[in-house]
């Protein structure tokens, strides 16, 4: 095995700690991000707030395409490093890069192009559509630089480099904390642009945060090169690399296109459910922070040991990941459910839209567990290049629990139904999970 795959050495906690932790910081930070525009968006009135809802499960999904590319490169990466493939590890590493970008570029002008239909499709009204497209056109030609954040993370994360990930990370959030109450209510004499200014700042700071990354990778020793990616094989290269990010793509973008649907039912309900339901789902988003760091965390412990031929480190690591998402999401969820009104408060004083807030968290929160066993088991398959599996797993939990129980209930129970199908969708999907990942890493022996 190369020396560069640290991982593989050691006490697995000990990884799962110091790979943990800073993504925690660097998730966190991202997801406040979410949590800071919701605020001063709020603060433009609840036509605005009623937007930015609509617009976060997109941009959620858009994303969740980008980290697939990231878990990629990840796992390729690790397992070129495990296996002591050095050279391989680093060309493939600066492939995925340059393929993120152009990925990147694509689906971005596709967005540009489908704006009014896509929202119209998930019922924004004549009211809301002018203030989404005011948004979505900027974010989305800016697109492909968030795309180049990806590359260059999952680069940092299969070599185990999760600090200098979180410092990328909380580059560009820090920018946008700074941003957001200049570019859209307005400070120090500026009047601020409105909801749009949520996307300038975004955009800026994605541009910052990419000249760090460059600058941290130049410090590893699998740093970007040019040269790199005119000597990968061009075919092979995409080969591993979509093998993994492909379904691990699809997989993590199934998530928010399930939360596009939920949101379109809860739209039927009136636009105080919608206010809602979107900003309790930005609370929510950042309470699962642990979770998905430790998602994340996970595939280069995972990764490095399997490249390795060392499978009872990968199961130890899953073990451990697993009681920790289980223990962290329910005693979450029963400080989200007792402070719920609390926090909503804090993104509007209109009292339907503080009700249905509450009543989203008090349903839904119990099944962080669950998501948590989901997420971190997808994390360890993409590692093991078993993406298809992950993709599988995340198809089930949304398409034919998630959405076949709230469609079904949701003219009886109103938008608790569609709240009690997040929560048995997270609750089966956590122990499907469960049994497919100990089968997959226990047919590997010691």
């Amino acid at each position: 095995m190369s020396a560069n795959a640290k991982l593989t050495r050691g006490d697995i906690r000990g990884h799962l700690v110091t790979q943990t932790t800073p993504m925690i910081i660097g998730v966190a930070a991202i997801m406040s991000i979410g949590l800071v525009d919701a605020y001063f968006i709020g603060q433009l009135g609840s036509a605005e707030l009623a937007a930015i809802s609509f617009i976060f499960p997109i941009s959620v999904a858009l994303s969740s395409l980008g980290v697939g590319v990231m878990v990629g490169i990840n796992s390729v990466v690790a397992r070129a490093l495990g296996s002591g493939g050095d050279e391989e590890a680093a060309r493939r590493g600066s492939f995925g890069i340059a393929f993120a970008t152009a990925l990147g570029a694509a689906l971005g002008l596709v967005l540009f192009a489908l704006l009014d239909p896509l929202f119209a499709l998930m019922q924004a009204d004549a009211e809301t559509l002018p203030l989404i497209r005011t948004y979505m056109q900027p974010f989305a030609l800016g697109f492909p630089l968030l795309l180049i954040i990806m590359g260059i993370n999952g680069n940092l994360r299969g070599m185990g480099e999760a600090r200098k990930t979180s410092y990328v990370s909380i580059c560009y959030a820090a920018a946008n904390w700074v941003l957001d109450p200049i570019l859209i209510t307005g400070a120090f004499g500026f009047e601020g642009f409105g909801i749009v200014g949520a996307a300038y700042a975004t955009l800026s700071g994605w541009a910052i945060a990419i000249v760090l990354g460059f600058l941290l990778l130049s410090r590893t020793a699998l740093p970007f090169s040019f040269a790199k990616i005119s000597k990968a094989d061009f075919g092979p290269s995409v080969k591993s690399l979509t093998s993994v990010a492909g379904p691990a793509a699809f997989s993590n973008a199934i998530n928010p296109i399930g939360l596009s649907v939920l949101t379109a039912l809860v739209a039927t309900q009136g636009q105080d459910a919608v206010a809602g339901f979107g900003a309790a789902g930005r609370v929510q988003s950042f309470a699962v922070v642990p979770l998905l760091a430790l998602s994340g965390a996970i595939g280069s412990i995972v990764g490095q040991n399997w490249g390795a031929g060392k499978p009872d480190r990968s199961r130890e690591a899953m073990r451990w990941a697993g009681g920790f998402a289980i223990i962290y999401g329910l005693v979450t969820a029963a400080i989200l459910v007792a402070a719920s009104e609390w926090f909503a408060g804090l993104f509007s004083d209109d009292p339907a839209v503080i009700a249905e807030f509450s009543l989203y968290l008090t349903i839904a929160a119990w099944g962080y567990a669950g998501y948590g066993l989901l997420i971190v088991s997808n994390g360890a398959l993409n590692a093991v290049d078993k993406a298809g599996w992950a993709l599988v797993q995340s198809f089930a939990r949304v398409f034919l629990v998630m959405l076949p129980v709230a469609w079904l209930m949701r003219d009886a129970w109103g938008s608790s139904a569609i709240y009690a199908a997040e929560l048995a969708a997270n609750i089966v999907g956590g122990i499907f999970a469960l049994i497919v990942i100990s089968r997959v890493l226990h047919r590997a022996k010691a």
